[in-house]
Parts: C-alpha cells; structure tokens; sequence
C-alpha cells in the first residue's frame, strides 16, 4: 500500500487468492481440497499442505458456512491499524464442519456469551472498499449474510490471580 497509514487487516490478492477474495465479495467462503488425499484446507495454498499434491489437484471448494469456536480471546489494545479504532474485539478459532480450522474474528455475541463448541455461522465484513472478510457469528439457523458494523463486546473481567511472572505493563485490570 502506497502513502497513508499501513492496513494489516487488508489481504495482499494475487492470481491466485483472487478467486478466494472474490468468493468472499460475494458472500461464499472458499477452502481447497486435495484430489489424492482428500483432506481440505484453509488458509489457501497452492499444494496440499499434507500430501504435498500439486495446485493441478487441489481445487476450490465453497464451505457450507458452519463452524464451531475451538477457542478466542477478547482483544482489548492493538496498536496496529485499523485494529486499535475497533477494541475490543473477539478474535477467534474455529474449526470448519468441512474440518480445517480458521483463524478470524466472532462477531454479534458477547464475550461472556462464548462457549466453546458453539454453533457459528460464517457473514462477511467490509475491511475497505470492496474487500470482505469472513468473520463469524453465533448460529441462529441463518444463511450467511454481510455486517458493516460490528457490535460493542463486552470485556470480561479478570477473576483470576495473575502469576507473578506475568510484567504488571501486560495487565490490565
């Protein structure tokens, strides 16, 4: 990105993740699937990243939207840009119903509310002008849709004692 402040939230497209990228200004999330072994993947890569088959048997396949939150963390600073302008936000694994698991952000549900295991759906957000991102949401028996604004979370208090070893600059209480 030429000028102005840098955006580590934007995807850098090429030939290849373009199809993907599209997909998603679409409102389809894509993974890839390998032809030998038959296992699915994501993020996308060229070749199987378990076989090792090449990109002439490993194809585009759209997911079916659902996913279950293997694990996330509430965000409370990010200095990087845009990210510091939308604390707090729940950023998230998930693992696919199609078995890759997915790193991304869960949105419309509060912090308190997350459970591991929960049903989500897949929506996409507008990172910037045309471009989307797939995010997730609790499942509500809904196809996928689109967001532009994401909701408030809420910060969930730290309860826990704090070991010794972590420096007091890290908590935040």
């Amino acid at each position: 990105m030429s000028g102005g402040t840098a955006r580590y939230d934007l995807p850098e497209t090429d030939d290849f993740t373009r199809t993907y990228w599209d997909a998603a200004a679409e409102g389809r999330l894509l993974l890839r699937r390998c032809g030998d072994c038959g296992r699915a993947h994501h993020y996308p890569r060229e070749f199987c990243p378990y076989c090792w088959a090449g990109e002439d048997r490993v194809t585009w396949e759209p997911t079916s939207g659902r996913a279950t939150l293997y694990t996330w963390s509430v965000i409370h600073r990010n200095d990087l840009p845009p990210f510091g302008t939308r604390v707090p936000y729940t950023a998230a694994v998930v693992d696919l119903a199609e078995g890759p698991r997915m790193m991304t952000e869960v949105v419309s549900c509060e912090a308190a509310d997350l459970r591991i295991g929960m049903p989500l759906t897949v929506t996409f957000r507008e990172a910037a002008d045309g471009v989307w991102v797939a995010v997730f949401r609790p499942d509500q028996g809904q196809s996928s849709s689109r967001t532009q604004e994401l909701p408030a979370s809420v910060p969930v208090p730290v309860s826990a004692p704090v070991p010794a070893s972590v420096p007091a600059s890290v908590v935040r209480r």
